[in-house]
């Protein structure tokens, strides 16, 4: 796993149910697009909105219509049984990489509860191939992954625990795990840290707006960019993120595809309001000449 991830969103009707044919177009649209990879059941695909079996459904959907080598699945809930459960199954249907959050719901966790939760996954595990990345995301979890914590576990368990999506935006924090933990994929969440990526050691980005964002992304990886490629996508990532980020996302794709569906999203989000929606309908198209 490298290069520009998208953190697809999950389409949904009315009704609140997932839409197989809208994801497979969008997942594989975003792949032909300057996507290197994709991180089904995120927080841009509502995860933590769906129950396990849904959950379940979805991973399905993503292993058989499409390359699972390039694929990594969201797992974690703060249930030590389900996200087990979830893992085992992503393992099964051949995803090489499951993105793990922390428990969140008792905190702030102890160095030692956090790294014995983590083993307890691995073990559970057993000799499966599945890896696991961290992911950090402070702002919903009520903590910081602590870097300790990650190199112990990667110190017992390299071939199971090797890498991290961040969400913090603290690139310094990425910075330190670069430099303590050598092969250990590190991947922010903003394609706006694609300028130094490379000088940084990050692995890439994984980010909700590279579904619009990513023929540019692309062009950036492959060759560091421009100021102004690296301005563009910057100015695009913040118009994006001014509103609630994951209708935000949604309007972008349904605006893409003319399918009004894409505007669903579940509780406890809502529609974009009139003056968000038409602030994003001035944004120019993301193509890599930009």
């Amino acid at each position: 796993m490298e290069g520009i991830i998208a953190a697809v969103p999950t389409p949904v009707d009315a009704t609140g149910r997932p839409v197989e044919a809208l994801f497979l177009e969008h997942a594989r649209w975003a792949l032909a697009n300057g996507c290197d990879g994709l991180n089904v059941l995120g927080s841009t695909g509502e995860a933590n909105s769906f129950d396990s079996e849904t959950r379940k459904e979805i991973m399905g959907w993503a292993a058989a219509g499409l390359d699972r080598a390039r694929l990594m699945v969201g797992t974690g809930t703060p249930s030590l049984a389900e996200t087990i459960a979830l893992t085992v199954h992503a393992d099964e249907l051949g995803y090489p990489v499951a993105l793990v959050l922390p428990p969140y719901y008792y905190t702030p966790p102890s160095e030692d509860g956090l790294v014995r939760w983590y083993m307890a996954v691995h073990e559970a595990l057993g000799e499966r191939a599945i890896r696991i990345y961290f992911y950090n995301y402070p702002q919903m979890t009520g903590f910081v992954i602590p870097e300790a914590v990650i190199a112990r576990l990667r110190k017992m368990a390299p071939e199971r625990f090797g890498g991290i999506k961040d969400s913090s935006g603290d690139l310094d924090y990425c910075r330190r795990i670069v430099t303590a933990l050598p092969g250990f994929e590190v991947f922010p969440s903003s394609e706006t840290s694609l300028s130094v990526a490379k000088e940084a050691g990050f692995a890439g980005c994984i980010s909700a707006t590279a579904n619009y964002t990513a023929p540019i992304c692309a062009e950036i990886w492959a060759g560091g960019g421009t100021d102004a490629l690296h301005g563009r996508v910057a100015e695009l990532r913040a118009a994006i993120s001014r509103a609630a980020l994951i209708p935000s996302v949604k309007y972008m794709v349904a605006a893409r595809t003319g399918d009004g569906t894409w505007k669903n999203a579940l509780p406890p989000f809502t529609a974009l309001g009139e003056a968000e929606a038409a602030a994003l309908d001035r944004l120019e198209p993301a193509g890599a000449e930009a």
